[in-house]
């Protein structure tokens, strides 16, 4: 049986106000990428024409990305950034599971003082010297190791994590314990299968840390082959010459303009991102209501 919900004038215009709104922030959100991507696709002689800003190009050229995938630097620190968010993003999720997990338990001895451990690292930290000397001890200056290794864990993540394990049903565990499994067969056949929304939201999280990453990239790597794509992307912005950051031949970028090849590194540097979140986004809805609905 169904209701027809009557809306008066003043509900109407209360609705209208509402999409207003949002259409508004949704531009707000969308149109910087637009204009980026607008300015890395139109011709030179064009964006002089109009003063620098087009909303709808006459023409389309796709010269800044064949001049930027025409040098050997940025495809090998895009192939870099693939690695390091990789591995990255595996090696934290592992960790931080590996954390969680017994923290969460009541009866796990010396759990509080962990606790109070990782929250102490969340107020106070070491500092970039003290850090980079321990980078430096360990033997991992111009290795993909110090992008990793330094920031493997975070100490917020690993409570937002832990508090989804201290609400896991404890009837679940409680049977596989019956059936025979102990406590690391429990968390990587059982735990983790029924956990994947905030498994993949924490891993979405450290995998935009990992691919946006730079400044440890300027502390620790002097070699440029090391170098992520975004230290690139850093470079072309400070730098005063495009063609002499791409290493290449100032002849096949003199007709653009800097910015449109900063612009269509940009692209290239957010494009991974972009089609990867289609596929984890009804994951990354449940996850981020974790905690919200309780029962």
């Amino acid at each position: 049986m169904s209701y027809a919900v009557h809306k008066t004038k003043s509900d109407r215009i209360i609705d209208v106000i509402i999409y207003v709104f949002l259409t508004l922030c949704c531009l707000s959100a969308v149109f910087p990428l637009y204009f980026v991507f607008i300015e890395s696709i139109t011709p030179y002689k064009e964006l002089i024409r109009n003063g620098g800003f087009v909303l709808f190009p006459e023409q389309v050229t796709l010269q800044a990305y064949r001049a930027i995938f025409g040098s050997k630097l940025v495809p090998d620190a895009l192939q870099i950034s693939v690695i390091i968010t990789v591995i990255g993003t595996f090696l934290s999720l592992l960790v931080t599971i590996c954390l969680a997990y017994p923290l969460s338990k009541k009866d796990v001895p010396g759990g509080r003082f962990f606790l109070l451990a990782i929250v102490f690292t969340m107020l106070f930290s070491g500092g970039i010297v003290p850090t980079y000397l321990v980078v430096k001890g360990l033997g991992l200056i111009n290795s993909i190791w110090s992008l990793i290794i330094p920031t493997l864990v975070s100490p917020f993540y690993m409570f937002i994590m832990r508090t989804y394990f201290i609400n896991f049903p404890t009837e679940i565990e409680e049977s596989a314990k019956v059936d025979g499994c102990g406590d690391v067969r429990t968390l990587f056949q059982l735990v983790i299968p029924l956990s994947m929304p905030i498994i993949v939201t924490i891993g979405l999280f450290y995998g935009v840390i990992q691919w946006n990453s730079y400044f440890n990239a300027i502390l620790y790597l002097s070699d440029r082959a090391l170098y992520p794509i975004q230290v690139i992307l850093r470079n072309m912005i400070v730098t005063s010459s495009v063609s002499q950051e791409l290493n290449t031949n100032p002849s096949v970028i003199q007709t653009l303009p800097p910015d449109t090849i900063r612009m269509a590194t940009v692209v290239v540097t957010t494009l991974p991102l972009l089609a990867i979140y289609p596929f984890i986004q009804k994951y990354f809805i449940k996850g981020m209501l974790v905690g919200s609905i309780k029962g």
